[in-house]
C-alpha cells in the first residue's frame, strides 16, 4: 500500500512539510509506503474550466506547463491520498488551491477516480487560520466519495519558523494519531475487499434552481 502526500508551502522543509513527515513516520511504521510531493514552489496554473478533461475523457487537464498530470496519477495509484497546506490569510496556498481545483475536476469528470481512497487533509498555521484551511481541503475529500480517516482533535499545528512544528506537542500527537488511524483504516479497506462488495458508483445528478 502507497500514500502520496502534497505539500502546498512554498517551503520545501517548512512547518507543512514536517508535519506531513509526522504523519507519514506512523504510517511507514506500519509497512505503508509513502512519497511527498513538493508543489508548494511550483508554477501551477488555475483551471480555466475548459471542459476538455470530461470532453476527452483522458484523465488528464488539458493544461501541460505543469506536473499536475502527473500528480493526479500519482493520486489515482495511490491508497490514500494526503493534503498538507500552510495558512494564507485563513485559507489554503494558491497553489495547493489551483492544484486542487484542476485535479479534483478531472478526477470527477473521468469516472471519479479517487473514490474510495483513503483521503485526509492537514494545515501548518502560526496563530489563527487553520480550521477553515482544513475544512477547505476537506471540500475535495469530501466531494470525491473518499473515505475520511480522524484524529482526536482538527488536523491544525501550529508553529511559526521553519520546524516549531515540532514544539506543539499537542499539535505533535494530532498527526501521529492520525498516521495511526489512517494506517489502520487503509488496511480495513484492503481487508475488506475480498469480503465485502462495495456499492456501484451512481452517475452524478446535475441540478440548479433555475427556473
Amino acid at each position: 500500500m502507497k500514500v502520496v502526500a502534497f505539500n502546498g508551502s512554498p517551503k520545501k522543509q517548512g512547518n507543512t512539510f514536517h508535519a506531513l513527515q509526522l504523519v507519514c513516520k506512523e504510517l511507514e511504521a506500519e509497512g505503508i509506503e509513502t512519497e511527498i510531493v513538493h508543489l508548494g514552489n511550483k508554477g501551477i496554473r488555475a483551471c480555466t474550466a475548459c471542459n476538455k478533461c470530461r470532453e476527452n475523457q483522458d484523465e488528464k487537464c488539458i493544461i501541460k506547463t505543469d506536473n499536475v498530470n502527473d500528480w493526479i496519477q500519482k493520486m489515482k495509484n495511490a491508497d490514500g491520498i494526503l493534503l498538507g497546506s500552510p495558512v494564507h490569510f485563513s485559507s489554503m496556498s494558491a497553489n495547493m488551491k489551483a492544484f486542487l481545483d484542476r485535479a479534483f475536476y478531472v478526477s470527477g469528470s473521468n469516472g471519479n477516480l479517487f473514490r474510495h481512497k483513503a483521503g485526509a487533509t492537514i494545515a501548518a498555521v502560526r496563530r489563527s487560520g487553520g480550521l477553515p484551511t482544513f475544512n477547505e481541503m476537506n471540500n475535495y475529500i469530501n466531494y470525491s466519495e473518499m473515505l475520511i480517516p480522524t484524529s482526536n482533535y482538527w488536523n491544525v499545528i501550529h508553529g511559526t519558523m521553519p520546524g516549531e512544528v515540532l514544539q506543539d506537542e499537542e499539535g505533535v500527537q494530532i498527526m501521529r494519531v492520525l498516521g495511526k488511524n489512517m494506517a489502520y483504516l487503509l488496511k480495513l479497506i484492503e481487508h475488506g475487499k475480498e469480503a465485502i462488495t462495495p456499492p456501484e458508483r451512481e452517475n452524478k445528478t446535475f441540478t440548479h434552481f433555475i427556473r
